[in-house]
């Protein structure tokens, strides 16, 4: 393709997106259609279905303030004993927030972002603390956000077409709702592994990982459902029995290994370095395809989020959910006045017109691992930024 014929593309692409920021600033809107969230009651339990199919069920701050004022209504209810939350159109439970849409309306409303991140992790403590029964199908695709409002809860279901993954640091943010808090918690490294490199989990190994209570077949889980709105006035022990009957009759892949077993002493040993350079080093010196193929993955992420995700994922080791989700709200507005995520989702959008060649090993070398900052970065257009990890953000 010839320059000039690129950057017509490219002209025509952005006109697209100017245009396209006002819907995008609607559907973000407080004025978000009823209809992409549905609530109604089945027998004795509350059920939340994200329906916005055809963008994978990705959350927006009005559904978010739909299902967290429904929550509250049906906590109180006494003819409501436990919460369902599953997603529409068979292919995602939820792929996450609206990232097109916070980043096309980021540098235009700081407020919708900071409405949109804080009511996301108020959402995700709530969910965490609710007194009634949780139960969330996390069938088909399960990211970010959606992983927010699914394993906080007190149940998740997986099935062989769940797909979990925090893909963060590819555009240039944090496995954030509480990815601090749970992800430090998985046994060993496994947590560090899966949020640095944003690796993809699928079917029974979401279950075998952590991140699922619970794996049934997803032929069965209508009936699952309708087994458990019949219970009368049940306790999370008889939610839990419901569950694990499904789960032992369940059959696929009931035998198979799970896929990082093998690779889990690299990860172990790889991944336990207290900075990202010294991880790059442990894959580099362990020189396994395994491990090769994850140094190649690494080197394709944002290098500040991953120092701050390595932060991130240390400090949340040792802290309560609740102290997680604040250090990543003050994380996540200082990432909005940054570069790299509006960087991060634009190079994916352009990708099939434009391709990008970033040399990200020279921004790891002069990143600092200070506990009170990361240094100053100078990207590729000379944009300067300073990201600090204290009460300043």
């Amino acid at each position: 393709m010839r320059s000039g014929e690129m950057w017509r593309l490219l002209s025509r692409f952005n006109s697209f997106r100017r245009t396209h920021v006002i819907l995008q600033h609607l559907r973000m809107s407080k004025h978000t259609d009823a209809a992409e969230v549905l609530l109604e009651r089945k027998g004795c339990a509350g059920v939340i279905t994200l329906n916005r199919p055809k963008l994978l069920n990705t959350l927006t701050v009005g559904m978010i303030r739909q299902i967290y004022t429904q929550l509250k209504k049906w906590e109180q209810d006494p003819e409501t004993f436990l919460i369902i939350i599953k997603g529409a159109g068979g292919k995602a439970f939820c792929a996450g927030g609206d990232i097109r849409a916070i980043s096309e309306i980021g540098n235009k409303n700081q407020k919708i972002l900071q409405d949109f991140f804080r009511e996301e992790y108020m959402l995700n403590n709530y969910i965490a603390s609710y007194r009634k029964p949780y139960v969330a199908l996390i069938h088909g695709i399960t990211m970010g956000g959606g992983v927010g409002v699914s394993v906080h809860g007190q149940f998740r279901v997986a099935t062989e077409k769940s797909l979990f993954a925090m893909p963060e640091t590819a555009i240039g943010l944090f496995p954030d709702v509480g990815g601090g808090y749970f992800l430090p918690r998985l046994q060993g490294k496994l947590g560090y592994f899966l949020g640095l490199t944003g690796f993809r989990l699928k079917g029974r190994d979401v279950y075998t990982a952590g991140i699922a209570t619970h794996f049934v077949d997803s032929e069965k889980l209508d009936t699952l459902e309708e087994d458990l709105s019949a219970l009368k006035a049940p306790s999370s022990e008889n939610v839990a029995d419901v569950l694990e009957t499904y789960h032992t009759k369940s059959k696929i892949d009931r035998d198979k290994s799970f896929i990082l077993e093998e690779h889990m002493d690299k990860i172990n040993s790889c991944f336990s370095a207290n900075t990202v350079e010294q991880i790059i080093e442990n894959l580099r010196q362990d020189g396994s395809s395994f491990a090769l193929e994850q140094l190649k993955v690494i080197n394709k992420m944002s290098p500040t989020s991953l120092k701050i995700t390595l932060r991130q994922l240390m400090e949340g080791s040792s802290k309560t959910l609740q102290e997680v989700l604040t250090m990543e709200y003050r994380l996540s507005q200082s990432c909005m006045r940054g570069h790299d995520f509006y960087e991060g989702v634009r190079a994916r959008e352009v990708t099939d017109c434009l391709i990008l060649i970033i040399l990200w090993g020279y921004y790891v070398a002069t990143l600092s691992d200070d506990y009170t900052e990361i240094r100053e970065v100078k990207f590729h257009d000379n944009l300067e930024v300073v990201w600090y990890f204290n009460s300043e953000f």
